[in-house]
């Protein structure tokens, strides 16, 4: 096949390109230029959007003997990913942009412009594996989860159907970490031992409230034109103190609320609920954090969707690294603006409206949806 391989900067797409063309495929390697102005970004190893990455990954190219170029897709980024960062903060919910960077950039507006210049996939670094369907799912591709548990990134990969998933490679899904590290300094990469990316790439310094109080500072939804408001106890309802601005919190958060004196039995608080409008954030024990219900809109489905109104068990995972949970998924809607309805089995703790639930039957992604409401549990 003709295969765009998205290069990042980092080993783990450097491997990928390479395996990618040592299996006989026709490689061009590609580095997104995401940053309108890369100095703004991260720097260093930190991100995926920097000069330094985009060096790094052309160096890459060089090594393995493949064509490289630089797609700019800022304008895009800035629209789907950093703008919609900023708006869902804006309402008080907690959104996920690595996984919408997923859906929106690197599985739709890359293999948009891969497949209109007439390559056949796209091969990425992510540690997911893909199998052909079996059963129900004859015919279809299945997203699994990878090999290296510690490195699994199916959570991240929910939002892609069955179109994109037709047109995508991981070809890292069963190799564990180290193993790729040490198959980059056999092949001489020099990003053999670079350090992961983390945090999220467009914060410069990893300060999100601070981020967030620089680009949405003016945008509060109170007739006064000010972000701040009360924090308050969400069982008496006594006002225990004030912020400025409530897209410097989000649920389940701990430190840094300035609360200044502790709870009556000495325990600490957390964050449960944030009312933008109102300016209200609340707070209370951890137990206030368990929930045992949620409701999600936006589904995307991997394969098939389930079948309406029919409940499924199966597993949700809740956070990008979190645990599992034994869940009953009700499909009310299945189209793209449609809802579902989650059941949790064992209640989970700190969960957020704009997170993604994902879904899973086994190790197979079943699909995804945005967390909507959560049900505290009683």
């Amino acid at each position: 096949m003709r295969v765009v391989a998205a290069m990042s900067g980092g080993v783990d797409s450097a491997v990928a390109a390479a395996r990618a063309k040592e299996a006989g495929h026709d490689v061009t390697g590609v580095h997104l230029a995401l940053s309108r102005n890369p100095a703004s970004y991260r720097s260093g190893a930190r991100g995926c959007c920097t000069i330094e990455d985009s060096n790094d990954a052309r160096r890459a190219a060089d090594v393995i003997g493949i064509p490289f170029y630089v797609w700019d897709l800022s304008a895009e980024f800035h629209e789907d990913v950093v703008q919609d960062f900023m708006d869902e903060y804006a309402v008080g919910r907690t959104p996920n942009p690595c996984l919408r960077c997923n859906e929106r950039i690197k599985f739709a507006a890359v293999l948009d412009r891969a497949r209109a210049l007439g390559f056949d996939a796209v091969a990425t670094g992510h540690y997911a594996d893909l199998r052909p369907g079996s059963g129900a799912s004859a015919g279809l591709v299945e997203l699994h989860r990878a090999a290296d548990a510690a490195k699994d990134q199916s959570y991240v990969l929910g939002v892609l159907d069955q179109d994109q998933l037709r047109h995508a490679l991981f070809p890292l899904a069963g190799t564990p970490k180290p193993e790729v590290r040490r198959e980059a300094a056999a092949r001489g990469l020099l990003v053999a031992d670079k350090p992961d990316s983390h945090d999220i790439c467009f914060v410069a310094d990893g300060d999100n409230a601070g981020w967030l109080a620089e680009k949405i500072g003016d945008r509060s939804p109170q007739p006064s034109g000010e972000w701040g408001g009360d924090i308050v106890d969400d069982a008496t309802g006594e006002v225990l103190g004030q912020h400025t601005g409530t897209y410097g919190y989000t649920i389940g958060q701990r430190r840094g609320l300035r609360i200044g004196r502790p709870a009556p039995d000495g325990k600490p608080r957390f964050v449960l609920d944030i009312e933008p409008v109102s300016g209200t954030v609340r707070v209370g024990p951890r137990e206030g954090l368990r929930i045992d219900g949620l409701s999600g809109i936006r589904p995307r489905w991997c394969d098939a969707a389930p079948v309406r109104d029919v409940p499924l068990t199966c597993t949700v995972q809740l956070r990008a690294h979190g645990a599992e949970h034994a869940a009953v998924l009700t499909v009310r809607d299945p189209s793209a603006e449609g809802s579902v309805e989650v059941e949790l089995l064992e209640p989970a703790e700190g969960i957020a409206p704009g997170q993604a639930a994902v879904f899973y039957d086994g190790t197979r992604v079943v699909g995804s949806a945005t967390i909507a409401t959560t049900r505290r549990a009683a």
